[in-house]
C-alpha cells in the first residue's frame, strides 16, 4: 500500500544518499553514456569543466564591465571627453594641435583625432619623453583633449593606443587581471578549452536524449526526479540553448589571444587573408619643398568621403606619408584608410573595407561583436545574457557536483578513467585530434598533457591503496 501525508496526498520517496565511495551508474537519473567516445566526452566535460570554470567566471564578470566600456569610459571621462561649451564655429585642426604642443613642448605629435560629433573635443596624442614602451599592448602616450571650439586644453590622459585610463583598466582586467603577458595564459586557458567542454557536453546530450527515449529539443525532468536529474536537465537545456553563443565569443576571442592570435595571423597569412594594410613609400623632398600641414589632409580625407571617427597619423620623419584612417566601431562597417602625399596633399594609396578578403572581414566583424561594440546596445546586451548564462550553468555544474557525493564522504566522485574502453582507432582518432588542437592552441595542448599526466598519478595512487 503506497503512504500518504497527513493531508492525504502521495508521499514522495526521498532517494538514500549514495553509499560511500560508490556512484550509482544504474540509475536512469545518472545514465552514463555507453560507448569510449561518449565516456571520454563524459570525463573530459567532467574535469576540464571543474578546471576551466573559476577562470571561466572570471572572464564572464570581466566581459560583463567591458561590454558596457563606452558607457563607463564617457561617464568616468566626461570632463576629458566632451566640450565643456559648444558656442562658436570650429577651429581649424592645427590651431587645436599648437594648443596641445603649447601644454607639452616637449611632446612630439603621433595623431590627432578630431571630434566625430560636435560635442567632442579632439584629441591629439603625443609621445613624451619618460613614457614606456613596454609591448605593442601597453605603450604609453599623452592624449591632450582640446576644446574645438575655443582651442582650450581641457584635460590630459595617460592613453594606452587612445584608450583612456578606464578603457585600459577594463580592457586589462579582462585579458590579463593587470598581470601584463603572463596573465594573457588565464583567458586563453578558459577561451581555448571553452568550445572543447561544450562539444563534450551536446555529446552527453545527444546521448542522453537516446538513454531517455526523449523527443523533444529540450529535457523535462519528472517531478519525481531526484535533484541530480532536475539539475541535470536544466545545465543541458541552458546549454544548449546558449552553447552557439558560448562557442562564438570564445572563438572570436582568440585573433586576440596570445598564442592562438598568431596561429590565426599565420592561417590568414597563409591563404591570403591578412588584414590589408597601407604600404605606400617616403616620397622624395625636392629643395625648398614644404610639407602640408594637418589641415590639408583633412581636407583631403573628406573630399575622399571618409566619416566618422577619423585618426591623422603624422609623418615620423621627413618624406614619410601621412594616414588617414576611420577607426569608428559599430555597423555599418567603416575601415578605409587613405595616404596623403606630404607634399602635394594628393592621396597616393587607398585601402577600402571592401578591399579585405572575406576571412579578414569576418575577424573584424567577430572582434566587434566580441567586444559588444557591432551592433550598439543590442549587442551589449546579448553579450551580457551570454556572460550571465554562463555563470548560471558553472554555478549549476559545481551544485551537481556537490549533489552526488556519497554519504560519508568529503568530496563527490569523478568519472571513471576511460582510455582502456576506446578502440585502437577511436584511441588513435582522439591522439591526432589532440596533436591537431595542441598545435592550434598551445595552451591548451600544455594543459592537456598536465591533465593526463596528473589524472594518471592520481588513478595510479587510488589502484595501488586499493591493492593494500
Amino acid at each position: 500500500m503506497q503512504k500518504r501525508t497527513t493531508d492525504g496526498s502521495p508521499a514522495t520517496r526521498e532517494e538514500p544518499p549514495i553509499a560511500s565511495g560508490t556512484v550509482s551508474h544504474d540509475d536512469p537519473n545518472t545514465a552514463r553514456p555507453r560507448s569510449g567516445l561518449g565516456l571520454l566526452a563524459r570525463r573530459i566535460h567532467f574535469l576540464a569543466g571543474f578546471a576551466v570554470a573559476p577562470f571561466l567566471a572570471v572572464m564572464c564578470l570581466t566581459g560583463l564591465a567591458n561590454a558596457f566600456t563606452p558607457q563607463i569610459v564617457d561617464t568616468v571621462h566626461q570632463q576629458e571627453l566632451f566640450v565643456d561649451t559648444d558656442t562658436g564655429a570650429p577651429r581649424p585642426v592645427s590651431d587645436q594641435v599648437a594648443a596641445a604642443l603649447a601644454a607639452h613642448p616637449e611632446g612630439t605629435v603621433k595623431a590627432v583625432i578630431p571630434p566625430p560629433d560636435e560635442d567632442r573635443t579632439t584629441r591629439v596624442v603625443m609621445s613624451m619623453p619618460g613614457l614606456p614602451d613596454v609591448d605593442e599592448f601597453a605603450d604609453e602616450d599623452l592624449t591632450v583633449y582640446v576644446n574645438p571650439n575655443t582651442n582650450r586644453v581641457q584635460g590630459e590622459l595617460i592613453t594606452v593606443k587612445d584608450r583612456p585610463p578606464a578603457q585600459a583598466w577594463l580592457r586589462h582586467s579582462h585579458g590579463n587581471l593587470h598581470l601584463g603577458p603572463p596573465g594573457r595564459l588565464y583567458s586563453e586557458f578558459a577561451t581555448t578549452w571553452l568550445p572543447v567542454i561544450v562539444a563534450c557536453g551536446l555529446a552527453l546530450w545527444v546521448a542522453q536524449r537516446r538513454s531517455d527515449g526523449t523527443s523533444g529539443l529540450f529535457t523535462r525532468s519528472r517531478r519525481s526526479s531526484s535533484t541530480y536529474a532536475r539539475l541535470r536537465g536544466l545545465h543541458g537545456s541552458l546549454g544548449l540553448l546558449l552553447s552557439l553563443g558560448i562557442v562564438a565569443l570564445a572563438v572570436t576571442g582568440f585573433s586576440q589571444s596570445n598564442y592562438v592570435g598568431d596561429r590565426v595571423d599565420q592561417l590568414l597569412e597563409s591563404v591570403g587573408s591578412s588584414e590589408p594594410q597601407l604600404e605606400a613609400e617616403k616620397v622624395p623632398l625636392s629643395p625648398g619643398e614644404e610639407q602640408i600641414g594637418v589641415d590639408r589632409v583633412v581636407e583631403t580625407a573628406e573630399a575622399e568621403g571618409m566619416r566618422g571617427e577619423l585618426t591623422i597619423t603624422a609623418p615620423a620623419e621627413p618624406g614619410a606619408v601621412w594616414e588617414v584612417a576611420e577607426t569608428a566601431t559599430g555597423w555599418p562597417i567603416r575601415k578605409d584608410s587613405i595616404a596623403v602625399d606630404p607634399h602635394t596633399g594628393q592621396v597616393i594609396e587607398r585601402v577600402t573595407f571592401d578591399d579585405y578578403p572575406f576571412l579578414a572581414k569576418l575577424n573584424v566583424l567577430g572582434v566587434q561583436a566580441h567586444d559588444g561594440t557591432l551592433f550598439g546596445i543590442v549587442n551589449q546586451v546579448v553579450v551580457s545574457l551570454l556572460a550571465l548564462g554562463t555563470l548560471v550553468l558553472i554555478a549549476l555544474a559545481y551544485r551537481m557536483w556537490w549533489n552526488r557525493r556519497p554519504r560519508h564522504a568529503l568530496w563527490p566522485p569523478t568519472p571513471a578513467p576511460v582510455w582502456r574502453s576506446l578502440s585502437k582507432a577511436q584511441l588513435l582518432t582522439v591522439v591526432i585530434a589532440c596533436a591537431i588542437l595542441a598545435w592550434a592552441m598551445p595552451v591548451l595542448g600544455v594543459t592537456l598533457i598536465g591533465f593526463v599526466v596528473l589524472d594518471t598519478v592520481i588513478n595510479t595512487v587510488k589502484r595501488r591503496r586499493t591493492r593494500t
